[in-house]
């Protein structure tokens, strides 16, 4: 609640209670190959010439031992392939990938690009040779194989190629309107009650995060102090202690008292919504209490004992304080509508405005240097 009724509360509570993804590793699997099938053609048996008569059985045997000549038939190699499919690290294809194949032995690179399935196939390739495959596609790291050995006629599909996202390790950020800031640390406020009991809701203890609030949080924070029921049993006690001391005038019995709670209760309500939601939105300034907290306690005493005069206006700058002024000078005024006769007049609100003044005053020393230990919500 706003600090002068703080006050008020804490003396008569006194008196009554003495909330992408990990990175994920991968690896090169090596590349599974299918079973070479060797495709061979048979030769042909080659018929001896027959021997001159007079070559010797030696010279015979020294001849077919020599190798065979120019005109000789040898075997020739047969050509391979290699296929693959391209997926990412959810398991999913994907098409349209290029596909690169570099030759080892004649540095030849062939490219082509993955079809509908993600599925690619390079034909006729030379066997008895190292291939690389390389595959990169747009949003996905470059991926490359080992080097994959082609025999001759054999069929080889390169396993495990599996594209990872770029930049795997996605930052998030998050960015709340003021508004919702706003809201979020009047929910705060709204927790604040001393000793767990009092509300305590007009104070910012984290000052520097601290945000204007719209219209509608300065009339909702009015509201909730304005209707809890420790404000209404303030204005209960505070009619019992008129009643003892016979003030305002109004005459003795429960029918005074009633008449005393809803003059002390009027004062409260009529002194919170105008200081402390319409005057602050018509003005733009902020009805909070902002702690200091830190410096010397001459500098905190100094700032306490200026809230009632200096306040900080919705752009973050101080102003003079016309919210705080401006609503006990009004409340003191609407109060000579239902006070007795005896108790209105000038010297009534001027006298009025000048208690509530020093009790704010009071109150806002109290704040910064006791209430803050006594809030369960703010220690935490």
């Amino acid at each position: 609640m706003r600090p002068k009724n703080l006050v008020f509360s804490l003396v008569v509570m006194g008196g009554m209670c003495a909330l992408f993804s990990p990175l994920r590793s991968w690896s090169q699997e090596a590349s599974s190959q299918r079973s070479a099938f060797a495709i061979s053609s048979d030769k042909p048996a080659l018929v001896e010439a027959p021997e001159p008569q007079n070559r010797s059985a030696a010279a015979g045997s020294a001849s077919a031992a020599l190798p065979p000549g120019p005109g000789t038939a040898t075997h020739s190699s047969a050509n391979g392939d290699i296929s693959g499919t391209v997926i990412d690290t959810n398991g999913d294809i994907v098409p349209g990938a290029t596909v690169e194949l570099e030759e080892a032995r004649a540095g030849i690179r062939q490219t082509q690009a993955a079809n509908d399935n993600g599925f690619f196939e390079f034909k006729n390739l030379a066997g008895d040779d190292t291939y690389r495959v390389s595959v990169s596609a747009n949003g996905f790291e470059t991926w490359r194989s080992d080097p994959v050995m082609l025999a001759p006629g054999q069929f080889a599909d390169v396993a495990g190629i599996t594209m990872k996202v770029k930049n795997d390790a996605v930052s998030i950020t998050v960015t709340a309107s003021q508004e919702q800031i706003a809201t979020e640390q009047v929910h705060v406020a709204e927790q604040q009650r001393v000793l767990g009991i009092i509300p305590n809701f007009y104070v910012v203890y984290d000052s520097k995060s601290a945000v204007p609030l719209t219209t509608k949080l300065k009339f909702q924070m009015a509201y909730k102090v304005s209707i809890d029921p420790v404000s209404i049993l303030g204005a209960a006690a505070l009619a019992g202690i008129n009643q003892a001391g016979d003030r305002p005038d109004y005459q003795q019995g429960w029918k005074g008292y009633g008449q005393r709670f809803g003059a002390a209760y009027a004062d409260s309500v009529s002194d919170i919504m105008i200081g402390g939601a319409i005057l602050p939105s018509l003005l733009h300034q902020d009805p909070r209490y902002f702690y200091q907290g830190t410096g010397t306690i001459k500098s905190r005493t100094l700032h306490a004992l200026a809230n009632p005069f200096i306040c900080k206006g919705d752009n973050g700058r101080n102003q003079v304080n016309f919210s705080s002024m401006g609503g006990d000078l009004i409340s003191a005024s609407i109060s000579n509508a239902y006070y007795p006769d005896s108790n209105r007049g000038p010297s009534l609100v001027f006298t009025t405005f000048a208690i509530n003044t020093a009790e704010r005053e009071l109150s806002s020393v109290i704040q910064e240097f006791v209430l803050r230990k006594l809030t369960p919500s703010a220690k935490r």
